[in-house]
C-alpha cells in the first residue's frame, strides 16, 4: 500500500505443492517495509477440481517492519474455510 492506495505488483501461480516462491512475487530489492496485501483466487482452484465452496477468494493483510526478515504467509484451505499465520 502506498499514499492509502494498493500498488499491484505481481501475479503468481501456485506450484503443485500449492506454493510460491517469495522472489516469484516480488524482487529482493523491491521489498520494503510496509503494508502488503495477497490475494487468492480460491474460486479457480474450486471450480478447476469441481469442488463446491463458499469463499471465491481469500485475501490476508500484513504489515512488514523489517524487510531483511524472511515472511511466509502460508493459506491453509478448505471448502468452506480458510486460516493463516506468519510461518518461519
Amino acid at each position: 500500500m502506498k499514499d492509502g492506495q494498493w500498488i499491484k505488483i505481481n501475479d503468481a501461480v501456485t506450484n503443485r505443492d500449492g506454493r510460491i516462491s517469495g522472489k516469484q512475487l516480488i524482487a529482493d530489492d523491491a521489498f520494503v517495509p510496509g503494508q502488503y496485501r495477497i490475494t487468492f483466487d480460491t474460486k479457480s482452484y474450486f471450480e478447476r477440481h469441481n469442488i463446491e465452496y463458499f469463499y471465491p477468494y481469500a485475501q490476508i493483510v500484513f504489515i512488514v517492519r523489517d524487510a531483511s526478515q524472511h515472511y511466509h504467509v502460508p493459506l491453509l484451505l478448505s471448502p468452506f474455510g480458510y486460516s493463516t499465520y506468519r510461518g518461519s
